[in-house]
């Protein structure tokens, strides 16, 4: 039994060899044989090529595509996400509110809206604080620093040289003037004067007039001692700084402080060529500036840093100035060229001195209208306000 058991696999083979070597046989009798082993080649290897393909394709192209994708993630970190992106909850948000957020930029609610700011129509006042200049203060208020001198003609008379800390300035919500109203005035003639039209005046809101009621022109129903906003205008300054002094005339400084001098017939003649006055070349306060009435260039330095007439001269005016400029001297150089050194600490030359370019003439101050240590420095040419830029490099 078991040997018979044992023989049967063999006799199996042999059957299943005997069978194929007849079909073969058989094949090869119809002609078909050597068909169907071509087919049976084709087959098999369309079988091994897609074998080929799909473990490729699993392994190392997967690889492939997961490298260049990292890379691209890395590039393009906001655009590329491996991940999806989950809506974000919020535990401390209000409930009842909606909790999704898309991803990117989450905007919160905010129900509160900000009007713009409404244009300024009235006068306001402003505390000066310390270190502020007329500039400063007309930056805050988007004015041009005219107006804040024109906005103030009895507390500033036109001098940024005395704005000081704690004062009190009308501050116009327009670029313009403030205009004290007088008995006697005519609209024409104001208007005219600041070069306006009289319904400029007439139709600012702030100033409160009616047209209806305003009556004759010449003689507008306007009460004395009304301020009045003059929308878009504008003057002459007043000339707060020292008159055109020769030495031919000094005297005529004589309503400007004690340092006034008698005629000096004679002295040197300047060369035209300025030297810089001071030892430091910083700019400390006001540069030159029309808009600002400050015709001059404020050099800051230390208390008694050396002070130095810039051209040969004569000095015809040297003493305390009453008008805010504290110690001054000035040189006439005789050759229609006049300079001027103010707010000194101290002076060393006296009335008819001789000086050269590069005397030493005083020691800078703060003495005064002024809010710290520096020379205030003028040139005129013909008693005409020149501008020092055009005449130093620092």
């Amino acid at each position: 039994m078991n040997q018979n058991m044992n023989l049967s696999p063999e006799k199996d083979r042999r059957s299943n060899g005997r069978s194929a070597s007849e079909l073969w046989a058989k094949l090869n009798l119809y002609g078909i044989g050597e068909r169907f082993l071509k087919t049976a080649s084709v087959v098999v290897t369309l079988l091994l090529v897609t074998v080929i393909l799909w473990v490729t394709g699993t392994f190392f192209l997967k690889e492939r595509l997961d490298s260049a994708q990292q890379i691209w993630a890395t590039l393009h970190p906001t655009v590329y996400a491996r991940e999806p992106v989950l809506p974000y909850y919020d535990p401390s948000y209000p409930k009842g509110e909606s909790q999704l957020f898309a991803s990117g930029i989450v905007r919160s609610q905010d129900h509160h809206t900000d009007l713009p700011n409404k244009a300024r129509m009235a006068v306001q006042t402003y505390i000066v604080q310390p270190g502020d200049t007329v500039t400063a203060i007309a930056e805050k208020f988007n004015l041009k620093p005219s107006t804040i001198l024109w906005g103030n003609p009895y507390t500033l008379a036109d001098n940024p040289h005395l704005v000081m800390a704690g004062m009190e300035l009308n501050i116009l919500p327009v670029n313009g003037v403030y205009y004290d109203w007088h008995d006697g005035d005519g609209l024409n003639g104001v208007a005219e004067v600041y070069g306006v039209t009289p319904e400029d005046i007439i139709e600012f809101p702030a100033n409160g007039l009616d047209p209806e009621t305003i009556g004759d022109y010449s003689n507008p129903n306007i009460p004395a001692g009304t301020w009045l906003i003059v929308p878009g205008g504008s003057r002459e300054f007043i000339n707060w700084s020292a008159p055109y002094i020769t030495r031919e005339n000094p005297a005529v400084a004589s309503i400007y402080g004690p340092g006034a001098c008698q005629a000096v017939m004679d002295g040197p003649i300047g060369s035209g060529i300025f030297l810089w006055p001071t030892t430091e070349k910083r700019i400390s306060g006001y540069n030159y500036s029309e808009e600002t009435n400050h015709r001059a260039i404020d050099i800051g330095g230390s208390l008694g840093n050396p002070v130095y007439s810039s051209d040969a001269g004569v000095v015809v005016y040297a003493g305390w100035n009453d008008w805010g400029y504290g110690n001054v001297v000035m040189v006439d150089h005789g050759n229609n060229w006049q300079t001027l050194y103010a707010h000194l600490e101290s002076y060393n030359v006296q009335c008819g001195y001789y000086v050269d370019a590069g005397t030493v003439i005083g020691e800078l101050g703060s003495t005064g209208n002024s809010s710290g240590p520096h020379l205030h420095f003028e040139m005129r040419y013909n008693g005409v306000p020149q501008n020092p830029n055009n005449f130093f490099s620092y």
